[in-house]
């Protein structure tokens, strides 16, 4: 890839950012070389190598490779056979140690975890665990031996502290004795590795030993007494026996790593390439990133793509197509309005995306695979090299045109600027043509309206413009495809104080070509704005017919499941009541046929025809509900909508929900049924009707008898209400709304500061007859409502 277009693009900051995240020196420096790939599979594999390490960081989070040393050069002097210093084997001891920790990180913890392309990386990794132990075991620092690392060692230092203690002893004894006159300071002091007593120089033939050392005064001489020479003599051997010994634990150390030479460098190279891979995705989880889809065709869809190196809260995303429809983009707009944050956003993104690493843009953006990426942004102007602003593009542009091919991507930041603005529109292009005869993908900004001419009226060029609000004087740094922009310099100049009469005068000195230009664009502006508001108009009608309509289902199939079981319910009634007429109409042929062979009594027979006629009465009452009467008679006009009624032939109340007909048939809704019935079989009800215990029992046939209205609402507004106020209407709501078969229903509360929001869905997570619950959706009252469903 070219250099200058890496630094111009600023891919340098995106390896720092990358760096930053790896945990250990081979890590980072792996990190520090990655450069963009040119080819697809090579780059399609790092892709899912930075998406696997992705995913096992979201499961399981970010793993340490901070104890991974580097140990090749003492991996090189146990090839020859040289032993190793206890840091050199403390090193080797804490890499396998973490080599075992990240084995076990990337062992599958489920049966249903899928394999990944990681996974091989780490099968290779070996953990040595006895020889890690046994390190672990004898060396505790850098320069510090464990006393168990062998037997010899734990005897020699039992020897040495007795050693220690027997010179104290004696030390203390002449301290504390005859010397004690004789001496600067009554301590035992050491030089060298000699125990040592400070005396006054005026005693130095008083006392018996051997000086060591003497101030700078020369006041006190530090003497050895000779009653602890020959005890400081056998702790100095008691010293070298040590170092002997720990020599020798050292070199059996390094011979049982000698044998692991192979694996050790292999768990090292594994390390720093997961280390790697893991700074990727730990990079893509930090950008909020997303793989993108590479193709060979030279198309890059990016979806609203953000640029990396700017304040994520702040940055605004940009939608973008180049190398479908057209294969040359021309970005116009005004100065500071996102023109060159877009230009680089996708060039970085290329880079971003051939080098591995996941963009921060959204799921299914679209990349090609470009050799080159040719950038010429900023002002590189040289008072040394005596190149001007247009000088230096024009370097670098011909510099491009030079090695330029169709598999290249040409960014371009102002092209044809810095010189006179006839001239640079023509010759901007005039390069522009050449590219785009070669189909090569090519992005400019400009503020010549030429350009945008050449746009409009070029096929496969298509014009594209960062939208800048005049009203606040701010751009909203929304790139729009289809739309050349507008530089808007008179508009800016009035808002920051420029008088009136010179931007008047400035109008004049327009071409009637310029202002219809601009005046074009002006109301292509306000159209695209207006269709972009009913676009959005469209949508949220769109979304609430949808809505509607998947009420009115299911609605209908509530309905539909209850007209399917009264039916069932009458089909096997109207059955029983057959078969009891048959029975009857059976036991009432055997008893006249009895009678007349029998000598039986009239009076028997009358007593045996009055006993059937009332069982018959009593059969024919299961068959038919007695017809009630209203308690007085109605007229068409007594009956309006909302009114709460009573059907007297079906025991049921329910809702006005139509006028009358001429006929005085009207429809009535009771619960989810809605029925036509005649004012006749109407009873109008005063007061609405509250379920009771007793309109709630059940009956011996297992059926409850409703006496609930039901003509509850399916919202309830609980605006400008406390918490417990809220509550506690809220409770009676629901207990209707769920005798009622309403669900769902809305609740709306308002956004405000949250706290009614809040009070409302800790109540709701403990109704146990509430199946779930959310807030509005876009176009059902955002977060100002919230939609509950019923069990």
């Amino acid at each position: 890839m070219n250099q200058k277009s890496l630094t111009k693009l600023e891919f340098p900051k995106i390896i720092e950012m990358l760096t930053d995240h790896a945990s250990s020196p081979g890590g980072a420096s792996f990190c520090r070389r990655i450069k963009p790939m040119t080819d697809l599979n090579k780059i399609i594999t790092a892709q899912e190598q930075t998406a696997a390490a992705f995913t096992r960081i979201v499961k399981k989070g970010i793993p340490s490779f901070s104890s991974c040393y580097a140990v090749s050069d003492s991996l090189k002097r146990l090839e020859i056979g040289s032993a190793l210093s206890a840091p050199e084997l403390l090193r080797i001891g804490k890499l396998l140690q973490t080599t075992a920790r990240i084995k076990s990180y990337g062992r599958h913890e489920n049966a249903d975890d899928q394999a990944d392309c990681l996974d091989v990386y780490f099968e290779q990794l070996a953990p040595l665990t006895p020889l890690s132990a046994e390190i672990d075991r004898c060396i505790l620092g850098e320069d510090e031996i464990s006393d168990d690392a062998s037997s010899k060692l734990k005897q020699i230092r039992r020897s040495i502290n007795g050693m220690n203690d027997k010179i104290h002893s004696t030390m203390t004894g002449l301290l504390n004795g005859s010397m004690r006159t004789y001496l600067q300071d009554a301590i035992i002091t050491m030089r060298g590795d000699r125990y040592c007593l400070p005396v006054k120089a005026e005693y130095r033939s008083q006392v018996n030993g051997l000086i060591h050392d003497q101030s700078a005064t020369g006041s006190t001489l530090f003497i050895e007494p000779m009653a602890v020479v020959k005890l400081n003599n056998d702790l100095k051997e008691l010293y070298a026996q040590e170092q002997e010994e720990i020599q020798v634990i050292l070199a059996r150390l390094s011979v049982d790593a000698a044998e692991y030479i192979e694996e050790i460098r292999l768990n090292y190279k594994a390390l720093v390439e997961l280390d790697f891979i893991f700074a990727k995705g730990a990079l893509a989880l930090d950008m909020n990133a997303s793989r993108p889809v590479f193709n060979t065709e030279g198309r890059i869809r990016i979806r609203e793509g953000r640029h990396p190196l700017l304040d994520r809260k702040k940055v605004v995303p940009i939608s973008l197509t180049l190398g479908d429809t057209f294969d040359l983009l021309v970005i116009t707009g005004p100065n500071t309005g996102g023109k060159t944050v877009s230009l680089k956003t996708v060039g970085l993104f290329t880079l971003m995306g051939q080098a591995g690493l996941h963009i921060p843009a959204l799921d299914r953006s679209e990349l090609a695979v470009f050799n080159q990426v040719y950038a010429d942004i900023g002002d590189e102007q040289s008072i040394e090299q005596s190149l001007s602003t247009f000088s230096s593009h024009m370097t670098n542009v011909v510099s491009f045109l030079n090695h330029v091919d169709e598999n290249s991507l040409v960014l371009f930041d102002e092209l044809g600027a810095g010189t006179d603005p006839t001239e640079g529109a023509a010759l901007a292009i005039a390069i522009l043509s050449h590219l785009h005869n070669r189909g090569i993908r090519t992005m400019a900004t400009t503020h010549y309206s030429e350009l945008k001419v050449f746009a409009l009226s070029t096929p496969g060029v298509e014009n594209a413009c960062c939208e800048f609000d005049v009203e606040t004087l701010s751009p909203t740094y929304h790139l729009l495809i289809g739309i050349p922009g507008k530089s808007n310099a008179f508009a800016i100049s009035e808002k920051l104080g420029l008088p009136d009469y010179i931007i008047q005068d400035a109008k004049t000195h327009l071409t009637e070509e310029d202002e219809s230009f601009e005046d074009l664009l002006t109301d292509l502006e306000q159209s695209r704005k207006t269709i972009e508001k009913e676009r959005e108009e469209v949508a949220s009608y769109r979304r609430e017919m949808e809505r509607l309509k998947s009420e009115l289902k299911n609605q209908q199939e509530k309905l539909d499941t209850q007209r399917d079981r009264i039916i069932r319910e009458a089909n096997a009634r109207a059955t029983d009541i057959v078969q009891e007429a048959k029975d009857f109409a059976d036991e009432t042929m055997k008893n006249f046929r009895k009678f007349g062979k029998a000598s039986i009594s009239a009076s028997e027979m009358e007593k045996e025809r009055e006993r059937i006629r009332k069982q018959l009465s009593k059969t024919e009452n299961k068959n038919r509900l007695e017809k009630k009467k209203p308690s007085k008679a109605y007229k068409a006009s007594d009956f309006h909508l909302g009114d709460s009624v009573k059907v007297l032939s079906m025991n049921l109340t329910g809702t006005v929900n139509s006028l009358p007909d001429a006929k005085g048939n009207l429809f009535v809704q009771m619960g989810i049924l809605r029925s036509q019935v005649n004012i006749s079989d109407l009873e109008l009800i005063e007061e609405p009707l509250t379920v009771t215990a007793k309109q709630m029992r059940r009956t011996s046939s297992g059926k409850m008898k409703m006496g609930k209205s039901m003509h509850v609402s399916p919202e309830i507004n609980l605006l400008g209400k406390t918490v417990d106020e809220a509550v506690a209407e809220l409770d009676k709501y629901l207990d209707d709304a769920y005798i009622a078969h309403l669900s769902p229903v809305r609740i709306v509360h308002g956004k405000g500061t949250g706290a009614l929001r809040n009070g409302i869905h800790q109540y709701l997570r403990r109704q146990k007859h509430i199946k779930s619950f959310r807030l509005g959706a876009f176009g059902e009252g955002d977060a100002g409502v919230t939609i509950v469903e019923f069990k």
